[in-house]
């Protein structure tokens, strides 16, 4: 598992297009699996999720990127990105390469 925790300014809504359109269009084989999005009922708290999958040539199997986004009224944007698999051992983990590789491709769409 590779993990890795920011904070963004600017635009709630430019930055789920960005992560989503920036990690779709880095792999062939990614796709957006699910999706939660929640708004406090005055607006000034929000909450996204989004699960994204792809396959992985250095492992040989498919891994998972778990990116959250959560803006409270600070305006401030706590990110919170998390991939899984990856690895075909059977009780640890033997390969993280693929996992390391979706990270990087997130954290250049996040800090480009």
């Amino acid at each position: 598992m590779a993990k890795l925790e920011l904070t963004l300014h600017g635009d709630f809504d430019a930055w789920l297009a960005r992560i989503q359109d920036g990690i779709l269009r880095g792999s062939s084989t990614a796709s957006l699996e699910d999706r939660s999005d929640f708004r406090s009922e005055d607006g000034s708290t929000r909450c996204s999720v989004l699960v994204f999958e792809r396959y992985s040539m250095a492992g040989g199997n498919r891994l998972s990127l778990s990116v959250t986004l959560f803006q409270a009224r600070s305006g401030e944007i706590a990110c919170s990105a998390i991939t899984a698999g990856g690895s075909n051992a059977r009780f640890w983990k033997v390969n993280t390469w693929g996992e390391a590789s979706f990270l990087d491709c997130f954290q250049n769409i996040v800090q480009a």
